[in-house]
């Protein structure tokens, strides 16, 4: 159980990293300045929201950074198409799946 809890947040934190970077991206390209300021603050408010569900995770974060980066990875390129339409190209599938087998050695390679 503690596990699919521990999973759950590195979900919900790279979700809102990824959202959050997505907003601000936007914002930047945004040429009212009204609607700029509104996107950088849902964008801060996003990326703040990573930063805290990513600290209230009950585990060292050492221990499951293989994991997060290989789900950021993941979470990205939803949000990615999602928000800009951008299908991964076959240099980020290749090196997505190195990460992702990176990050699956990082978090189940027994210790000694």
């Amino acid at each position: 159980m503690n596990h699919l809890i521990v999973l759950g947040f590195l979900i919900v934190a790279t979700t809102l990293e990824a959202s959050g970077d997505a907003v601000v991206r936007i914002g930047l390209h945004n040429e009212a300045l009204l609607p700029r300021a509104g996107l950088f603050l849902v964008g801060t408010a996003l990326l703040f929201g990573y930063g805290l569900t990513l600290n209230l995770a009950p585990i060292e974060f050492g221990r499951v950074v293989g994991v997060y980066v290989a789900i950021l990875l993941v979470v990205w390129q939803i949000v990615n198409f999602a928000a800009f339409r951008a299908l991964p190209t076959v240099p980020i599938l290749v090196g997505g799946t190195l990460v992702i087998a990176g990050g699956s050695i990082m978090a189940f390679w027994q210790r000694g």
